[in-house]
């Protein structure tokens, strides 16, 4: 099978090609393997919004889920396992890429329970369990950047275990999670761990940035209010590679870590489907180029790019992009938008909607079990 030559060009141009769904009928089917093969798709991250769609329909896991209940499994036990059933499979799909990206992709992610957003040191050990519990080299355990995920994913780090920080809105949060990452490879440097064999990606989310401001732009109402829908996004995002290359390409920090092996922090572009139908549905991938970043795509962003997307080769760096996209953020501020109020809200939304999820999916394997018995 040949690779469709858009994301080839995005793949060549230095982004990681990454699906953001998985379900027990994409590994049955073989439709992972297939966009692998024709995609250009070398990694895939879960949510708890995907698993509640994945479990909730069609038959897949009846049979699981009925032998689950006839042991007398309850709904956690049943949700932890069908899932990190799941995530271990398609990580043994992805070990090809695994190994030929030296251990950077080949990536799949779960994420600990939604529930434990608030809570540093239940969130470390659901960490932990599941990085036993799926036991394969090409994990990535999803904490959110919560205030009270940041020395989660430090502790994490320091043990040893590849982490994808989600729900990533500011620059200033994205920075403390740079800033948590590098003070997890200094304990796991100091605990005797090989740097060489720790991963993470900062999952910085795009597209809910400009529905919130658009929304907020729209109710301004003026010209120049309305002028600057669509901006946020993409601005948010560039500001955000600037700060990794501070901290990766020239801090000091990370180059003593680099002496001795550690690897970035890749910047992952999440929330990558476009809402407004005014914007092109590829905006969140040709916009975002630029090497050592990530693309996690919804299947339909995936075909679009395959389909119709234009690559151009690097869109963030350079100077001029850097300045427009500051301009961009003290334009919002001078229409009178509240960019911290905004992302505030962005993380508690996020937070919320993936409690709501689980709450979901709770309850409709509860009810599967109960029938099943």
């Amino acid at each position: 099978m040949t690779q469709n030559p858009n994301l080839a060009a995005l793949s060549d141009a230095g982004v990681a090609v990454w699906l953001d769904d998985l379900s027990r009928d994409r590994l049955q089917t073989e439709n992972l393997q297939q966009l692998i093969d024709t995609r250009s798709v070398v990694g895939v991250t879960t949510n708890p919004s995907i698993f509640q769609a994945a479990l909730t329909s069609g038959t897949a896991y009846d049979a699981q889920v009925a032998e689950l209940a006839s042991r007398g499994a309850d709904v956690d036990a049943t949700i932890r396992t069908v899932t990190t059933d799941d995530v271990r499979n398609a990580c043994d799909v992805l070990a090809k890429a695994f190994e030929a990206s030296g251990g950077a992709d080949g990536r799949v992610s779960i994420e600990v329970d939604p529930r434990l957003a608030h809570d540093t040191e239940k969130t470390v050990l659901q960490a932990v369990e599941l990085w036993k519990i799926v036991d394969r080299p090409n994990l990535l355990i999803k904490i959110p950047a919560t205030l009270a995920g940041l020395p989660a994913i430090t502790a994490v780090i320091a043990e040893g275990i590849s982490v994808n920080v989600t729900l990533i809105f500011s620059v200033e949060r994205h920075q403390a999670v740079m800033d948590a990452y590098l003070a997890g490879l200094e304990q796991a440097r100091e605990a005797g761990h090989d740097l060489r064999k720790i991963f993470s990606v900062a999952s910085f989310f795009v597209s809910r940035v400009d529905t919130e401001i658009d929304a907020r732009l729209e109710k301004i109402g003026t010209a120049e209010a309305l002028a600057m829908r669509g901006l946020a996004g993409v601005a948010n995002a560039r500001l955000a590679y600037a700060a990794y290359q501070d901290v990766f390409e020239t801090g000091a920090r990370f180059g003593a870590l680099a002496d001795v092996g550690a690897n970035v922090q890749r910047p992952l572009w999440a929330s990558t489907g476009v809402k407004n139908p005014d914007y092109p549905d590829t905006l969140y991938v040709t916009e975002l180029v630029a090497p050592d970043t990530v693309n996690t795509m919804p299947e339909k962003t995936l075909e679009a790019v395959a389909d119709h997307g234009v690559i151009t080769g690097d869109t963030i760096t350079g100077a001029q992009r850097q300045t427009v996209a500051g301009e961009v953020f003290d334009g919002l501020e001078s229409v009178g938008i509240d960019l911290r109020e905004v992302f505030d809200l962005l993380e508690t939304e996020g937070v919320d909607k993936f409690e709501k999820s689980w709450e979901e999916l709770i309850a409709a394997v509860q009810g599967q079990l109960d029938a099943a018995r």
